[in-house]
């Protein structure tokens, strides 16, 4: 395979799996309406994620807190990012796996949202801000890949998990990103009743 191939073929792998991933639009429907309702009632929404999940939960972010394609109020959603000071502080003292849990239950309240992205469902840090959440009693958004991995046992009827079912971390993300995006769009109909259909961000 060619240069020019194995990048057709990595365009086309991401198509496929978009495809497939059509059949997950009943469930992004809900997960939009979670976080539409919590919005509404001036909850909150915390997000996380590790790596390429967390620049994601910085973008859902980013979206929400500025705009996705209509120009509107300021939505409150926190990116569970860790100063480094913050972050060798509770490794130190605690683990590394406490390292949203902590901030959950410092920050969450009962009616605001956990959303969490990640492509395996095992991340340890990951676990302890879902079981953090259900302490505090914030619903919770996941967006998983794979089998779900241990997240999935762990999450509660009211919660959503929107898992890509593919195998490849790439492939995953990319879905999720367009995931992000679903849910942008649908909380911007759901509260401003828009189609988000005029000229968009300008990032």
């Amino acid at each position: 395979m060619d240069l020019e191939q194995r990048v057709r073929a990595h365009f086309q792998a991401s198509i496929d799996a978009k495809r497939a991933a059509g059949a997950l639009a009943p469930t992004i429907v809900e997960a939009a309406r979670i976080m539409s309702r919590c919005l509404l009632g001036n909850g909150k929404i915390l997000a996380c994620g590790n790596g390429g999940s967390a620049a994601d939960a910085q973008h859902f972010s980013s979206e929400l807190l500025n705009r996705f394609e209509t120009a509107r109020p300021v939505f409150l959603v926190m990116v569970r990012r860790t100063p480094r000071s913050t972050l060798t502080s509770i490794a130190n003292d605690d683990d590394f796996s406490a390292v949203f849990a902590r901030q959950i239950r410092a920050l969450g309240q009962p009616g605001d949202v956990l959303l969490v992205i990640t492509s395996s469902g095992q991340s340890a840090n990951i676990i302890e801000a879902v079981r953090a959440a259900a302490e505090r009693r914030l619903e919770v958004v996941a967006l998983s890949g794979r089998d779900g991995g241990q997240l999935a046992g762990l999450l509660r009827p009211e919660d959503v998990e929107v898992r890509v079912v593919e195998q490849r971390t790439a492939r995953i993300q990319e879905v999720h990103l367009l995931i992000i995006h679903c849910l942008c769009d649908l909380i911007d109909s759901a509260i401003l009743g828009t189609g988000g259909d005029d000229a968009g961000s300008t990032s």
